[in-house]
């Protein structure tokens, strides 16, 4: 929890009525999580749809990940540490040691090939565009190094492998060095509580604080994270098996969980950085609209990424995907084409305006169908996210300083207008993103 007082004007003036609260307040002096920013995946071989499309219609995907101007400006890119390949999307990324060296305890023989299906490229790309977080993260350790004999299936990583696997994991951060690429931030587990065909691994709570401690030493200069369980609520045993081992808790500087099996609704049980790491909607059906109460719309997303920030108090939200079927874009390899769905546009209203080292600040709504979100920049800008659930518009009077509103909806993408007379209207079902100068 980040803690502090700055002598900055409230942003709420009084409403012309004075027995009426102001539509929305934004309390400057309230200060809670640090951001430290947004992103997306495109493990699982997804880069390989992206350098399928023309030079062209790539830059004009990466600009809508990435460009600050032009897209999302997402600021954090998360990449699959790999599992020996058999052909199927799932078993993504060739791994660095694809076969045993002769037991843990052997001279380890890595292989790189500069590229990690295309990974690398992506994170240059990601960099240039001013990205500088970079989460690598295992769904599983080389299959030889668990008890079942495969990367796929479950599994746990066997007691006398762990030293050699914290090795490995590290290994694969040098290569990305050597690419010119630092990886700031390091997990070894992905979804320890679900067993999938796919590469996957088990781990307890208990073996994951006991793992961490295996692979901070040996990880110093990034920082290790922990534990991306398949549910918010289940990551809660997670981070509450690392805080009470004061070892494994001086490791693992940053908790992580998914919501596939529950939703954010509270923080977890640390005082240190959280994050939602990976999640998108469920369905086999593209999905343009902004407002269908499908669950897998632009307005979902929205409401997702502001539960985040305000009831689970997260410093990163990470979107699973970029480009697939559930992702921001859809990638058409065969047509040589993509598509852009509201869900880009619902989490970069977020992602481009909300930058890393960003504070939010407390808020209040009078009315309840108002979700109300702030921040401050470290550039000194605030940012107040409105989301408008109810089916009536709303007028937020008592907008101080030089402030363009931003509107997302059915027919708006982070459209702009200037705020005049301190006065925003903001209009039912719509997602409003305030800029005060």
């Amino acid at each position: 929890m980040f803690r502090g007082v700055v002598a900055v004007a409230l942003l709420g003036l009084p409403a012309v009525n004075p027995s009426q609260p102001p539509a929305i307040t934004v309390n400057e002096h309230v200060r809670h999580q640090e951001i430290d920013g947004f992103g997306i995946s495109q493990a699982f071989r997804r880069n390989e749809l992206l350098k399928a499309l023309p030079e062209s219609q790539q830059r004009e995907v990466l600009d809508l990940w990435f460009d600050r101007e032009k897209g999302a400006g997402l600021s954090i890119l998360r990449l699959g540490i790999g599992s020996s390949p058999t052909g199927s999307p799932y078993d993504h990324m060739v791994s660095i040691q694809p076969e045993d060296p002769g037991g843990p305890d052997a001279a380890p023989k890595y292989v790189w090939d500069g590229d990690d299906n295309s990974q690398v490229w992506v994170a240059k790309a990601a960099q240039a565009y001013g990205v500088k977080r970079f989460f690598a993260d295992a769904w599983s350790a080389p299959g030889y190094m668990k008890d079942n004999g495969d990367d796929k299936g479950g599994g746990t990583l066997k007691p006398e492998w762990q030293r050699a696997y914290a090795n490995y994991l590290v290994a694969y951060t040098k290569f990305y060095a050597k690419e010119g690429i630092k990886i700031t931030d390091l997990g070894f587990t992905n979804e320890p509580d679900w067993t999938a065909s796919y590469a996957s691994m088990r781990f307890t709570p208990e073996q994951a604080a006991q793992f961490a401690k295996v692979l901070g030493p040996v990880a110093k200069g990034t920082r290790v994270v922990c534990c991306d369980s398949f549910g918010w609520n289940q990551a809660k045993a997670y981070t509450a098996a690392i805080e009470a081992d004061p070892e494994a808790r001086r490791w693992v500087k940053t908790h992580t969980g998914h919501t596939y099996a529950s939703p954010v609704d509270a923080p977890l049980p640390t005082t240190r950085k959280t994050w939602m790491s990976e999640w998108n909607p469920n369905g086999s059906t593209w999905n343009e609209n902004w407002d269908d109460g499908s669950g897998s719309d632009g307005f979902a997303i929205a409401q997702a990424v502001h539960d985040a920030l305000t009831l689970g108090n997260v410093s990163g939200y990470v979107y699973w995907l970029g480009g697939s079927t559930r992702a921001l874009l859809q990638l058409d390899d065969t047509a040589k084409t993509y598509r852009v769905s509201k869900r880009l546009w619902a989490l970069a209203a977020y992602s481009r305006f909300i930058r890393p080292g960003a504070v939010r600040l407390d808020t209040a709504a009078a009315d309840p169908a108002l979700k109300v979100s702030a921040f401050r920049n470290p550039d000194g800008s605030r940012v107040v996210e409105v989301l408008n659930t109810g089916t009536a518009p709303v007028t937020w009077q008592g907008v101080r300083g030089r402030a363009t509103a931003y509107l997302t909806d059915g027919a708006n993408s982070l459209t702009p207008s200037a705020v005049t007379g301190r006065t925003v209207t903001l209009q039912p079902r719509t997602l409003t993103t305030i800029v005060i100068r």
